[in-house]
């Protein structure tokens, strides 16, 4: 199989704003979190993005939950690529944002998200200045890490262009795609077009879609060689239609069947790392015996 024929799943299990009084089936303990991971990657997903959240369900920066989270998670998947946050969205000082860099060890993150600019949310803005994109791109050099790149408008593919032109961004270069969020670019060929025609000639990109229009993009990627980002962070509902709650495995299924009857197989762990450009990782041989 090519690497063209090959699809990277990339879970996003938790977020920031699922909580299980309206989102029942979100995992919130690193328990929780790594069970959750350890099903997704059985059915087929190869990476996960990692948020942090409180014993009261509310999301944190603390080093030490990140460190947890990670850990349990290396520990039930050992096999799968893992990213960690640096989301602006609760908190805008470097210092909390790029706590989630330090985790060590077994759980050290491969990549951790930068998102390329500022944009509205439903009810909030997330403020990305070039000066804090810098600053998180700079510490994640320095770590080894590399930036899983967040594109929610078509300005923000032109400024990862100029990042890399500065050498600020060095690469191995892979995008998220996030279409379908109020006040950003909605599903649509036209936006879809833009923005892969802005991305570098070396990209490797997901499209993800926000609430009802994740299937849309996900579909929409698998149809042009693209991979997809699923998961509850972004979407609560398995139907929309009768509102019928998700769960972060069913969520990946679906993507696998619809995959597969394109002709497309899901990525290995060890195949999604040889397509992005990251280094081969053996956890499993540290977490043997350790059960």
């Amino acid at each position: 199989m090519s690497p063209a024929d090959s699809v990277i799943i990339n879970l996003c299990p938790t977020g920031m704003i699922p909580r299980k009084d309206k989102v029942p089936h979100v995992p919130t303990t690193p328990e929780e979190i790594a069970k959750d991971v350890k099903r997704c990657f059985e059915a087929g997903a190869s990476m996960v993005h990692l948020h942090a959240r409180g014993e009261d369900e509310e999301p944190t920066w603390h080093a030490e939950k990140f460190d947890d989270i990670c850990q349990a998670v290396a520990a039930e998947a050992p096999d799968m690529v893992l990213v960690v946050t640096t989301s602006g969205r609760n908190w805008n000082d470097f210092d909390r944002r790029s706590e989630s860099l330090s985790v060590s060890g077994l759980g050290k993150p491969e990549m951790a998200s930068l998102t390329l600019g500022s944009m509205n949310f439903p009810t909030s803005a997330s403020v990305n200045t070039p000066e804090m994109i810098t600053s998180l791109a700079t510490a994640m050099r320095e770590r080894g890490i590399v930036p899983e790149l967040e594109i929610f408008d078509i300005g923000m593919a032109n400024f990862a262009n100029y990042l890399i032109a500065k050498d600020i961004l060095p690469g191995p270069h892979y995008f998220n795609i996030l279409f379908g969020s109020r006040g950003t670019a909605d599903v649509s060929a036209a936006n879809a077009a833009a923005v892969l025609a802005a991305l570098p000639a070396d990209a490797t990109w997901a499209f993800a879609g926000i609430g009802r229009y994740q299937l849309a993009a996900n579909t929409l990627a698998l149809s042009l060689g693209g991979h997809v980002r699923v998961g509850l962070e972004d979407n609560p509902y398995y139907d929309w239609r009768d509102r019928t709650p998700a769960t972060n495995p069913r969520l990946v299924e679906r993507v696998v069947r619809i995959a597969r009857e394109m002709g497309r197989e899901p990525a290995t762990p060890e195949e999604a790392r040889r397509i992005i450009g990251l280094k081969p990782v053996d956890r499993a041989a540290s977490t043997a015996g350790v059960k």
